[in-house]
C-alpha cells in the first residue's frame, strides 16, 4: 500500500509539472489557455492570481494535492470559486468543478471494462486451454486463426462494422446509454456490442498466451508426476497445471483492465460511451487542463490498484508466492 501511495504521489507530481510548469517554459503560459488568446493583460494577471499560476511550482503542487484533501477556494478579490473536496480542480472552461465530470464518467467506463473483462478472460483463456489440449487439431487451427484475426483487427474497425450490422441493418442493438439504476435493460442493449467488440480483441491475446504458456507447462516433470500417481486429467489439468498459467494471464491482466479502466478511448467513442475516454478526448480538444490532469491521475489510481490487486491474486492462484 505504501509503494501504491508513493507512485501515485510521483504520478500526481509528473503530471502536474506536465500540464502545468512545462508549458510556461515552452513561453506558453497556461493562464492564455484559461482565458482565450483575445484577453487583455489585466484579464490574463487576474486569472493567473486567481488559479495561483504565479506561485512557486512546489506551492502550486501543495495547493493541489491539498485541495483533493479539503477542498480549495479559488479567489481573486471579491471573485471567488469554491471547489469542495475531493477537488481534482476546476475547469474554467466548463465552469464546473472536475471531480463531478469524472464521477459522472468512471461508472461508464466501469461498466464498459468490467463486462468486457469477464468475457475475454473466460472466452480466451479456455479457448487457449482447449487449444494447447487439442494442438494441431482443426479447432487448434481454427482458434488460433480467429485469434490472430482479433489482434490483427482494430477496435475502430470491428466497432464500425458491428454497428454497421447488428444495430443499423439488423436494428437488434439500439439506443444511448442508460445507468444501470435508471433501466438495466438499455444499460445492457447499450454496452452489449462494445463488450463483444472490446473482448474480442483481448480475448486474442489471451488465447494466444494461455494456450503457450499451457504447452510449456504440459512438458513440467510435476505435471508427469501428477499422471504417473494416477490423477485424473481433470485434476492434472484444473489443479495443477492451471495454477501456473494462470501467473502470466494475471499479469497481463492487470495492466490491461487496469489501463482500460483508465478509459478505452476507441471504443468509447466508435459507441458514444460517456466514458473517462471520451472525456479525456473532448478536454484534449478543449485543452482543458484541469480535465485533462483529473482523468489522467484517475487513470494512473485504477492501474495502480488493479496490479496491486493482481499481487494479492498471485498469492491465491500459486502457492510458492505465499511460501516465499
Amino acid at each position: 500500500m505504501f509503494a501504491v501511495a508513493m507512485m501515485l504521489l510521483v504520478v500526481t507530481l509528473t503530471t502536474f509539472v506536465i500540464f502545468f510548469v512545462l508549458p510556461k517554459w515552452a513561453g506558453s503560459d497556461p493562464a492564455y489557455l484559461f482565458a482565450g488568446k483575445q484577453a487583455d493583460p489585466v484579464a490574463i494577471e487576474g486569472i493567473r492570481k486567481k488559479l495561483g499560476l504565479a506561485d512557486p511550482v512546489l506551492v502550486q503542487f501543495w495547493n493541489f494535492v491539498q485541495g483533493i484533501v479539503t477542498g480549495r477556494e479559488y479567489a481573486n478579490g471579491t471573485d471567488v470559486t469554491k471547489c469542495p473536496a475531493p477537488c481534482f480542480g476546476y475547469s474554467f472552461r466548463t465552469e464546473q468543478a472536475v471531480w463531478p465530470q469524472l464521477t459522472d464518467a468512471i461508472p461508464v467506463t466501469l461498466s464498459l471494462a468490467g463486462g468486457a473483462c469477464l468475457l475475454w478472460v473466460v472466452g480466451g483463456v479456455a479457448a487457449g486451454v482447449v487449444s494447447a489440449l487439442r494442438r494441431g487439431t482443426l479447432w487448434d487451427r481454427a482458434a488460433m486463426t480467429v485469434a490472430l484475426a482479433g489482434v490483427s483487427l482494430p477496435i475502430y474497425f470491428t466497432g464500425l462494422i458491428s454497428l454497421a450490422v447488428f444495430s443499423w441493418q439488423l436494428d437488434w442493438v439500439s439506443g444511448e446509454y442508460a445507468a444501470l439504476a435508471d433501466d438495466p435493460a438499455q444499460w445492457f442493449q447499450s454496452l452489449v456490442l462494445p463488450w463483444i467488440t472490446l473482448a474480442f480483441l483481448y480475448a486474442a491475446m489471451y488465447a494466444r498466451l494461455t494456450r503457450a504458456t499451457m504447452l510449456e507447462i504440459m512438458g513440467e516433470d510435476y505435471i508427469r508426476t501428477a499422471r504417473a500417481k494416477g490423477l485424473t486429467e481433470r485434476v492434472v489439468i484444473g489443479r495443477h497445471a492451471m495454477r501456473s498459467t494462470w501467473t502470466p494471464v494475471l499479469t497481463l491482466l492487470g495492466l490491461d483492465l487496469g489501463a482500460l479502466l483508465g478509459g478505452a478511448v476507441l471504443t468509447e467513442s466508435t459507441y458514444n460511451l460517456p466514458g473517462l475516454g471520451k472525456l479525456a478526448i473532448e478536454s484534449i480538444s478543449s485543452k482543458d487542463l484541469p480535465l485533462i490532469l483529473g482523468v489522467t491521475l484517475i487513470a494512473a489510481l485504477f492501474i495502480c490498484v488493479a496490479n496491486l490487486v493482481v499481487d494479492m491474486l498471485y498469492a491465491v492462484v500459486d502457492p510458492r508466492v505465499r511460501i516465499g
